[in-house]
């Protein structure tokens, strides 16, 4: 697995630059502690698909859906979940049905409701370098 450190910048250069090269459908997921760069990382990837819209964080609505010129866009944030029974409740047959592009922040509280092929990234702090993340993907 591939690991690079970047500042708040390189990790939005990367993240346009990855978001360009998916195809639809793809599952991405975002792993990391609470302010680690998951949405920042997100929105970049949301502007790389030809998104005008201001991409917010889920993290109370849980999921957001936009709108590209290459199809639909899905943001969940799982934080809130106490179970992936709820997942139901949040269109989760809707969004695997749909085959667009979805973005997966906190998948560890999806369990196995995943599709076993998506796209796995892991954002970490880096100790005594408050500005840069570490990016795994």
């Amino acid at each position: 697995m591939p690991v690079a450190e970047f500042t708040e910048a390189e990790l939005v250069r990367w993240g346009e630059e990855f978001g360009r090269s998916l195809t639809f459908p793809t599952w991405v997921t975002l792993r990391g502690d609470l302010g680690a760069g998951k949405t920042t990382l997100v929105r970049a990837i949301a502007r790389a698909q030809g998104m005008l819209e201001p991409v917010t964080s889920p993290t109370y609505s849980v999921v957001r859906e936009y709108y590209s010129p290459r199809g639909r866009v899905f943001h969940l944030d799982l934080y809130r979940l106490e179970d992936p029974e709820q997942l139901h409740q949040l269109g989760w047959e809707e969004i695997r049905r749909a085959k667009g592009l979805v973005l997966v922040e906190w998948p560890d509280l999806a369990a196995d409701a995943l599709p076993g092929d998506v796209v796995a990234l892991a954002l970490e702090h880096v100790p005594d370098r408050p500005d840069v993340r570490r990016l795994t993907w």
